[in-house]
Formats: structure tokens, sequence, C-alpha cells
């Protein structure tokens, strides 16, 4: 066996797997506790992907030599504020941030918040100040595990394997993969998951279920937490959040007595108030004390990276603007790392606009409908030909990535692109290559419990419910199985409810406040009568969703948009 064999995933999702080389075939590591041996469907497509082989300038293939003097010569003729660094999620190694170093230290516009994760992510945060999840561990040794606004299954498929023969209860809009698995599903009205913690912080109290030690010990404002609970009738919440008051006994019924993990999603958060409404989620699991049981507790997107210390660092006081607010047009060079804009950005419209009017440098190991609009191509080094650390946001464990094929003769990695420029602009080099990832592979942080909680004082979001009418619909996005964003297997459809009077194959016109395009109608029944669902990736959905940014994070809220449906 070869003794560089590891290698890590690199995609954008929970479970950060790890493979081995073994005998000229990758396969799941078995000392990897999450992998345990077997690689996900998404690992398996990602080894079946087809890289980019050349450079390319307006279209013709150059060499890489070429295509690194045409980028030095552009940023020299370019203002450094009036070139953006835009990276995305397409590769999530540790050494993916070098090429920031560079520009950083160039002067570049860089962005701020998240496509993804950020309102969940500070609404975390205000609470107990680190985003971390508890040790795999206490998920394994949970009793009943509530998943919430996340397909567990599908999109953390191997911590699913982990913990499958527990008991579920499912909170999610649409009939997921795990709601089909739960004991429970609260098939509940979009952007009401705050109502629902309210509800559940009113029941807990009056069954005497709330953890009285962890609100005295580390609690802060969990009177004014339940005092919003009790702001209202408990029936006007089951009129709002369409989950029945029988449900909710039922579920604490189920919960009593019990260690109760919750799996919180993106599709809590994809709105205005995500931060709050998250936020109010975390404070229901912290007047149970779920945060301080020894199994059990709340598992979010954690920061991989906490407790690290950036080896990437540099001191720069670079101009930041909102990631779903980017005017690409703006500026006169973009430079976009690993991501897919075109698709995955808000108002696809207006992304497209953008690009056309800028100088865009493409840099990725794969094409995509970005690539489209990019006026110079750089073939980065597939994640096979690089070393790299992949650090989890789903749980503790690392992926260590050695190189186990060669790379590809005009493909330039990460990590030597960034030096290769700093070089050419007289700027400091980074780190050995071989010192930054022994850090990464042998550093263990210090990740201390918090010593306190705030929970949520005081509550102003604006329901969707208020607005709709009967002739519109919520729009709902999720992960797809056979894909992941805008990679893989590609679904453009529109599904919905049979109770809709659409039928399967209809061409309709899908319009919002910021845009509208096309469809062809999928009839599902897992899709509730009042949504309108898409999948991640979808190549038309973003024309329908804001470019505006969230109110506490600087982030994208895709789920902030009510639809109006007709036939073509």
């Amino acid at each position: 066996m070869n003794s560089n064999n590891k290698v890590a995933c690199p995609m954008d999702c929970y479970d950060a797997c790890q493979g081995q080389l073994i005998d000229e075939n990758i396969k799941g590591s078995k000392e990897h506790k999450t992998t345990n041996g077997k690689l996900c469907v998404n690992f398996a497509n990602l080894l079946k992907e087809e890289n980019i082989k050349d450079a390319k300038f307006q279209g013709e293939n150059i060499s890489l030599d070429e295509s690194l003097n045409i980028l030095v010569d552009k940023l020299k003729t370019t203002s450094p504020e009036k070139t953006l660094f835009y990276k995305g999620s397409g590769n999530l190694g540790v050494m993916q941030n070098s090429t920031k170093n560079f520009f950083t230290s160039y002067g570049s516009t860089l962005t701020r918040g998240s496509l993804c994760d950020g309102g969940g992510g500070a609404g975390i945060e205000a609470g107990r100040k680190n985003v971390i999840n508890p040790p795999i561990q206490k998920l394994i040794d949970a009793d009943v595990i509530v998943v919430w606004g996340r397909n567990f299954s599908v999109t953390s498929s191997h911590m699913y394997n982990l913990v499958k023969d527990k008991t579920f209860v499912t909170i999610d809009p649409i009939k997921t993969d795990i709601a089909k698995k739960s004991k429970i599903h609260m098939q509940i009205n979009p952007k009401t998951d705050h109502e629902l913690a309210l509800l559940f912080t009113r029941f807990a109290y009056m069954q005497d279920l709330e953890d009285k030690e962890f609100i005295e010990e580390f609690g802060s404002g969990a009177d004014w937490f339940f005092d919003i609970s009790r702001n209202r009738p408990v029936v006007s919440y089951e009129a709002t959040t369409g989950v029945s008051l029988s449900l909710v006994n039922e579920f604490f019924d189920l919960i009593e007595n019990k260690k109760v993990a919750i799996v919180l999603g993106l599709g809590v958060q994809k709105y205005f108030e995500g931060a709050s409404i998250t936020r109010c989620i975390d404070s229901f699991a912290a007047f149970m004390g779920f945060h301080k049981k020894d199994a059990g507790g709340v598992w979010y997107l954690s920061d991989s990276a906490f407790g690290y210390k950036n080896q990437f660092e540099t001191k720069g006081k670079n101009k930041k603007v909102s990631i779903p607010k980017v005017d690409f047009g703006s500026y006169d060079l973009v430079f976009i790392q690993g991501a897919n804009p075109v698709v995955s950005a808000p108002n696809t419209k207006k992304v497209i606009e953008g690009l056309q009017k800028s100088f865009v440098v493409y840099f990725g190991t794969t094409a995509n409908e970005t690539c489209e609009y990019a006026d110079l191509i750089i073939p980065s080094t597939s994640f096979l030909g690089k070393k790299d650390v992949r650090l989890s946001y789903g749980h503790e464990f690392k992926a260590i990535s050695q190189i186990i094929k060669e790379k590809e003769t005009n493909s330039i990695s990460e990590y030597d692109l960034a030096n290769y420029l700093l070089e050419r602009f007289d700027f400091d080099k980074l780190k050995d290559e071989d010192e930054i990832i022994s850090y990464y592979e042998n550093t263990k942080p210090v990740l201390d419990d918090f010593e306190t909680f705030e929970f949520v004082e005081e509550l102003d979001i604006e329901p969707l419910y208020k607005e709709k009418t009967a002739d519109n619909f919520y729009l709902i996005t999720g992960k797809n199985k056979n894909s992941l964003n805008s990679q893989f297997a590609g679904d453009d459809f529109v599904y919905l409810n049979s109770n809709t009077n659409f039928k399967d194959n209809d061409e309709v016109l899908i319009s919002s406040k910021y845009g509208n395009a096309k469809f062809i109608v999928k009839i599902d029944d897992d899709i509730k009568s009042d949504c309108a669902f898409f999948f991640a990736g979808n190549k038309k959905v973003n024309y329908l969703t804001p470019d505006s940014e969230d109110e506490s994070s600087f982030s994208a809220m895709y789920q902030e948009v009510l639809v109006e449906i007709e036939l073509s």
C-alpha cells in the first residue's frame, strides 16, 4: 500500500469524509470515525468529475504560464480597490485560504457574510459565543434526535449511519427522507420555527420539564424568554405554525426523561431574521438544559476553524461587501475561486449582468455555468494532486489529504498560485506548505464549553404568513440526494403538491417581486400544498430570490420570498 494513501473529500457537506487509496482504488477510510469505511454518493460522484485540462483566455486554450502572466498584467493595471476576491465552497480544505492572503495584501475588496449558514451562526453565537458542535459521541448516546429544518439522512449520511437506530422527530415543511423515518413529523409552516420553539417552551413550563439547575447556574434572561412565549394564547400557535397541540403533547411524552439531541439545519434561518429564529430554537434547548447533559445537545454548522490559529493571516484593512449584495459589474476585475455564483448566488439576472461588465477570472477544478462569463480560466490542481486538511463543520474529526495522483500539467494549486503572486508583487511569501499542513494535522484545539447562556429576551420577526394570500406560495429550497448544490446531477424542476391543480410536466411561469423564470412541474405530495419546492442548484430558482442581506450577518435569505405560479 502507498504510504501516501489518505485523501480528504473537499466538498461542502457535514461529513467531511476521508478516503484511502487501496490497490489503485479510493475506498472509505476505516480509521475515520464518521466515514467508517464507506464512501457516500457525493464523494463517489466527485471521483468521476472531469477536471479543466487547459487554461483559457477569451475562449482560446493557452498555457498555464500565459494565463498567470495575463493575470499579473491585469492586476498591475487595475486599482486594487476595483478588484474583487470572491471565494466559494467548491473546496473546503484549509489550504484553499492561501489565495486570500495575496488578495488581502494586494488590497482587493473582499466578501463578508455567507450564502449558506451565516444567520444561524450569528444566532447561536449571540447566545453562547462559540459556534461549535458537541462531541459526536453525545449524539450517538442520545435517545431521541430532533431533526429541525435539515434532511439529516441525506445531507449527513455518514453521521446518520452512526445513529440510524435512534428515535427521530422531524420538524420540516417537507416530508423529507428523514421525516419518513421519524416517529413524529411536524409539517410546520415556513418561517414559524421560532413560534414553535416558543410553544415548546410554554409546554415545558406547564409540564414542569424545564431544567431549573441549568437556568440558575448558566442562564441569563430565561424569565424574559419565557415571558415572550406566554404573550399570546397557546391555541394561536397551532393556527400559525400548522402544528397541532395534540402533536406537541405527543412530542413531550416522547422526550420526557430522555436524552435529547437537536440536529438543526439551514432551513430555519434562510430569512431576514434568521439569526433570531435560530437563537429562539437554541434558547428552547437551553430552557430544557440540553446543552449541559452527558448526552444530547444542539448541532448546527460548527465553526470548523474554531480554536485554530489562521496560518494565512495578514494585516489588511480591505473594503468588504456582503456576499449577497455583491455587484460584480462595479469591479474592473473579479477573481472567482471555486464558486458558481451564476447558479448559487441570489438574483441571477443581476449576477449575470454584472459579470458581463467586468474582467472575470475563474480559478477552479471543474467547469460550471460561471465559466461561460469568464475572460480568463486558470485550472486549479485536483484535490487528488495536492496536500490539504479538511476540518469538519459537522463533527470534531478532520480528514487528511496526501498527494495520491500526479497533478495535471497545466494546473496550479491554491498555495502555489498564492506564492507566485506574492513573489511577483514583492509581498512576503507564505509559510512552508508542510509546516502549515503539520499545524492543522497535529493541533488539537481546546474547545472550552460556554460558561453562560444568554437567552433571547426580545423578538421582532415579521411573519411571511401576514403577506401570504391564497394565490401565492412559499419558496422552499433543499438538498438533493443525487447532487451537492450546483455540482453533479442537475434538477431544474419545481415540485408542487397535487392539491395545487397543476399537473406533471406543466410548464409554468413563476414570479416574485425580484424576477421570474419558467419551470417544468413535478407533482410530489411530500410538499405542503402552499409551498413551491426547488432543489439547491436549480439553475433558475435564483431568478426569484433577493440580493439583500439579513438583519444580523451580511448573509443571504433565500426563503424570504413568496411566489405566484401560472401556466406558461
